[in-house]
């Protein structure tokens, strides 16, 4: 019966914190997306002819995520009947746009205006012995243009 209890407490206390530090994180983003949007992202390899930048530079923006253990919960129920686990799809978008709002706030510093040939790489890291997802991180990069000067 105490084992539940714990049970129960660590679900709760996993669920009300990583519910208010997702939220503090979407807002969080939401905010630095406007800031950004006027630097467009471009997943075309290769950019328009008439782009004649002064430079081109590789820009990147990196982050690692962990999961709570509510989620960490819920996809290990998930697991067992198979299907979305759709717990850990937030932690995906979270770390995508935080990943790009990264790389664009790099290439912001550099005085550029587009990011073309946009990539992201995703690795799960910190798996436990069951092999359950610990944490991931996604890497987004591409080729920033830094406009000629007039």
């Amino acid at each position: 019966m105490f084992d539940l209890v714990i049970l129960v407490t660590l679900l709760g206390l996993g669920y009300f914190f990583g519910r208010y530090y997702e939220s503090r994180h979407y807002k969080s983003i939401f905010r630095r997306e406007a800031e950004y949007q006027n630097i467009l992202i471009v997943a075309s390899r290769i950019p328009p002819v008439t782009e004649k930048p002064d430079a081109s530079l590789l820009v990147m923006g990196s982050v690692v995520i962990s999961v709570d253990y509510f989620k960490r919960f819920l996809a290990s129920l998930r697991s067992l009947i198979g299907g979305r686990v759709v717990s850990y799809e937030s932690l995906l978008d979270r770390a995508r746009r935080e990943a790009v709002l990264r790389m664009k706030k790099q290439a912001s510093t550099m005085g550029a205006d587009k990011i073309f040939n946009i990539k992201y790489e995703t690795a799960s890291i910190s798996k436990n012995a069951r092999g359950g997802i610990g944490s991931i991180e996604v890497l987004a990069y591409g080729t920033a243009f830094i406009p000629l000067k007039a």
